[in-house]
């Protein structure tokens, strides 16, 4: 019984000091899976506290496998993706666990303007899981077609969180 008393005393601790979001100066790197209609990737986002609740960063996506169209392959840059984003930190404002952090936000990159929503949960201070998802508001060509389409549509990652 006391085993059982101080492993699960250990386990408490462990976990005690996680916390998704401490505001300005905080900062945070996702690295994860992106999966979409056509072609699934790996995702890599770093978000920067800039205030209690708000946060800056800049994300990079490269898909690895995607559908040929017509018989031909997605070239580098039909594949590569980067966006600078900037997140509304909202877990503490909706009476969240500290651990848990929920960020809607919007985002600007070389292939259209989007949103997206996001959750991140810390299981110790430096690690957590994350999950997100993408959208487009508005493309920069009002014609999307063939692999133009490929970083112009819904998208959702998962994956790993770390503070650094």
């Amino acid at each position: 019984m006391k085993r059982i008393l101080l492993i699960a005393g250990l386990f408490a601790a462990n976990f005690a000091g996680a916390q998704a979001f401490t505001g300005k100066g905080d900062a945070k790197l996702n690295i994860g899976a992106n999966i979409q209609n056509h072609a699934t990737g790996i995702t890599a986002t770093a978000d920067f506290g800039i205030g209690p609740n708000l946060s800056y960063g800049f994300s990079a996506t490269y898909l690895l496998g995607t559908d040929d169209i017509l018989g031909e392959k997605a070239d580098f840059d039909d594949r590569a993706d980067i966006k600078a984003r900037i997140n509304a930190n909202i877990g503490n404002v909706i009476g969240i666990s500290e651990k848990f952090d929920l960020y809607p936000g919007l985002d600007l990159g070389i292939r259209n303007f989007g949103g997206h929503v996001g959750a991140r949960y810390f299981f110790t201070e430096g690690f957590g899981l994350y999950t997100e998802a993408g959208f487009p508001i508005a493309k920069y060509d009002s014609d999307v077609v063939g692999f133009d389409h490929l970083n112009n549509q819904f998208v959702w990652q998962i994956g790993a969180s770390f503070n650094f």
